[in-house]
């Protein structure tokens, strides 16, 4: 089985435009990844390790059956993190008790994976720490990592990377300058901004002497190749010699190549005007990328027009998002605006103003995430989510701010859970908790919250010490007095302890007494399928079925599909078998739609049970093995998840089959890729379906298979994205992996390939 979902490769520039020289650094790497556990590229900003890293793991990938992984830690402030990024890139939700890490080290430990660590230098002990425990428990791991400095990890492979070679001088002919990758690369970025620009032998002297001057490095030779709609090289060169020459001597201790580029990206920020220096400042607060909107509320100013004139210096990346435009930022030239932000004496008030945004974000987003904006907000949720930490982590660096952050950790506990991190909602609740004072308003319902995200996590002591303090600290609120209630609910179904039905039940009236319908929808779930295993059968469809109602009346699907995943739990247990599979089938349908694979490892389970009870027992024993690694991936125990169920229907089809045939039919389902378990469960292919030519397994997960079939449509990125909803980031990444995996070099290819996996 391949990895599950690609991770970000750090910038959009490595996928956007063309890859000049680095044949000799790049077999280099590829020959240790053959014999090494851990090679790190190392080198000054801005010198292409992220370019060398993503070609080299592109060309590796045949060595590495279960898959390469990009991981990019630049928007990453906290090493804590570091393991849930990992986790994320992975696809591994983090629904257990366990540490993020340890989930992570378990799913590496028998794989054949590539995992590449990209921009490690701010968060190097904590990258160290995870390569360490990688080559000490996951001996088929490959870690290539990319930093400024080397991890220092026993067995670590160092390869420098050297800048681009220039010419030696200046008496070079036209002709002659194209062997020199540094110059290729400027006449490369030069040729996509200004159409008129010829390479002559009157002006080959003064690109030869620019190239030199920048020595090579890429960042650097792009940032002077922006310049030349409006500059010649002769004019470009004049105006570095001066300010290299300043720079050099206030930086002694840096070496000449970290000069250079410095050199590089201030005369770059000199030829801004003062309010795009401003602007530069400002948006350096983003971390990962940000749109307009976000821009000018956090700069308080009109922005379009300051945005196009960094745009116009390479100082932005522009990201499309189907009609809509976000915009990066280079981590060195981000961290260069920092630096001046910090410098400027506003960093404090332009960071509360980052803070402030984020807070009305989430607010608004918590506030309709039932309604048919949901996805909307689930797709913007996720673009914004390396924002999010930022300003969760500044936020607790002061005690005056912790009460912000407490708002903001304490909402929008279905986002968290969709995407797969309780864990980190927990850890950013906890720390929220830790800095606000006994007395704070707040602090009953972030802690019941927090007992939820436990729950989940089925850490069922925490949960019951959290939801005990949440008690107490209530000061007469109804809200958080139903929530709680609500809590001890799920937490007695989790046990199959007596109580939940009226637990529930009370919960449920008091949120619909106080007009809550979001809060309504899980206690109904839990009070339905309560009432149905206790003999009401009736009263419990009933139940479920005003769940359904205020879903689609309210354009919810999260809560929807929950809600006929309990109508095929009952069904199949006392009612109406084929009632089970069509809500079993509703359900998959709606968590594939939605990204939600916690709750599909339940339906394709539920899809099993109805088979079993059918006596289809090969259809089921196959579901049971097509489940298997989806609840693998979810960070589940389908015995403990959906316990008596699961195990009942698992032992009266082995019962049926025999061990062996039922064991036979499990390993086919096993054997699936997540999107061939997706498809094999609605019923739209069968088991030899699985295959791709030759009998091999089908190389891409369930999402690149499903970003694949988009593809073959002729979506474009932006398109992707809006229909899976996510950011048109990872849309990208998730082809450039289709791409990596299937050794193709266009879309036309994917598209091809899916055409021919229709007709086998």
């Amino acid at each position: 089985m391949g990895v599950v979902r690609g991770g970000v490769v750090a910038t959009s520039s490595v996928d956007a435009t063309s890859y000049v020289g680095r044949r000799t650094e790049a077999a280099e790497v590829r020959a240790l990844l053959r014999t090494e556990r851990l090679v790190t590229l190392t080198g000054t900003g801005g010198v292409g390790k992220t370019r060398l890293a993503v070609r080299v793991a592109r060309d590796a990938r045949r060595g590495f059956p279960d898959g390469v992984t990009f991981v990019d830690l630049a928007s990453l402030r906290d090493g804590g993190l570091l393991p849930n990024a990992v986790a994320e890139a992975l696809g591994l939700s983090d629904r257990s008790s366990g540490s993020t890490a340890e989930r992570v080290l378990e799913y590496l430990r028998t794989r054949q994976v590539l995992l590449v660590l990209d921009n490690c230098e701010h968060l190097l002990a904590a990258a160290a720490e995870f390569a360490r425990s990688v080559m000490i428990d996951c001996p088929r791991t490959v870690l290539l990592a990319t930093s400024r400095q080397s991890l220092g990890v026993q067995g670590e492979q160092i390869v420098a990377v050297p800048p681009l070679p220039v010419p030696p001088d200046d008496d070079v002919r036209a002709t002659e300058l194209t062997r020199y990758a540094g110059v290729r690369l400027f006449l490369d970025r030069v040729a996509a901004s200004c159409l008129s620009f010829r390479l002559t032998d009157d002006n080959a002297a003064d690109v030869a002497q620019l190239c030199r001057r920048l020595d090579g490095v890429p960042l650097a030779v792009e940032l002077a190749a922006a310049r030349v709609r409006l500059l010649s090289p002769r004019q470009i060169n004049e105006r570095l010699a001066g300010g290299l020459g300043l720079l050099t001597t206030g930086r002694r201790t840096a070496s000449p190549r970290q000069q250079t580029l410095r050199a590089t990206v201030e005369w770059s920020h000199e030829l801004c005007s003062p309010a795009e220096r401003a602007m530069w400042a400002r948006v350096s607060v983003f971390a990962g990328s940000f749109d307009l909107e976000a821009a000018e509320d956090v700069c308080g100013e009109p922005v379009l027009d300051l945005l196009e004139g960094l745009l116009d210096k390479s100082v932005l990346v522009r990201e499309d998002t189907d009609g809509f435009v976000r915009y990066r930022m280079l981590e060195t030239l981000r961290a260069f605006g920092q630096e001046r932000l910090d410098e400027s004496g506003d960093a404090d008030r332009v960071r509360q103003r980052h803070l402030d945004w984020v807070d009305r974000l989430t607010a608004t987003a918590d506030q309709r995430w039932v309604s048919a904006e949901q996805q909307v907000w689930a797709r913007r949720l996720r673009q914004e989510h390396a924002n999010l930490r930022a300003a969760l982590d500044w936020s607790l660096r002061e005690p005056a701010r912790a009460g912000t952050a407490l708002r903001i950790a304490t909402r929008l506990d279905e986002y968290w859970r969709v995407r797969g991190s309780n864990t980190e909602a927990l850890m950013w609740l906890t720390r929220a908790l830790d800095a606000t004072p006994a007395d704070h308003p707040g602090r009953a319902k972030a802690l019941a919250v927090a007992a939820l995200r436990a729950a989940w996590l089925t850490d069922l002591e925490r949960a019951d010490t959290l939801v005990d303090q949440a008690d107490a600290a209530n000061r007469g609120d109804r809200w958080t007095a139903a929530f709680v209630t609500y809590v001890r609910a799920f937490l007695n179904m989790i046990r199959i302890k007596p109580g939940s039905r009226d637990l529930a039940a009370s919960a449920a009236a008091e949120f619909r007494a106080l007009g809550d319908v979001r809060r309504e929808l899980h206690p109904l779930f839990i009070q339905g399928v309560a009432t149905a295993f206790l003999g009401e059968l009736e009263t419990g469809r009933s139940l479920l079925a005003r769940m359904i109602d205020l879903s689609t009346a309210h354009g919810d699907a999260y809560y929807r599909g929950i809600a006929k995943f309990g109508v095929a739990a009952i069904e199949v247990a006392f009612g109406d078998v084929d009632r089970a599979e069509i809500a079993a089938l509703e359900a998959l349908a709606i968590d594939v739609e939605i990204g939600n694979q916690f709750g599909a490892a339940y339906h394709i389970d539920a899809l099993a049970w109805v088979a079993a009870r059918c006596g289809r027992h090969q259809r089921a024993a196959t579901l049971f093995g097509a489940a298997d690694p989806v609840w693998e991936q979810a960070g589940a125990d389908a015995g403990v998840a959906t316990s008596i169920g699961h195990r009942e229907f698992v032992k009266a089809s082995r019962a049926a089959l025999g061990a062996a045939a039922f064991d036979t039919a499990f390993q086919a389902g096993r054997a699936m890729s997540i999107a061939a378990a997706y498809r094999y469960a609605l019923g739209e292919d069968g088991p030899a379906d699985t295959a791709r030519d030759g009998g091999e397994p089908d190389p891409l997960t369930a999402r690149e298979r499903e970003v694949a079939e988009l593809v073959a449509k002729g979506m474009t990125n932006s398109e992707i994205a809006e229909q899976l909803v996510i950011s048109v980031r990872t849309a990208g990444t998730h082809v450039r992996n289709i791409l990596v995996k299937l050794d193709f070099a266009n879309r036309a290819q994917i598209a091809a390939w899916i055409a021919g996996t229709h007709t086998r």
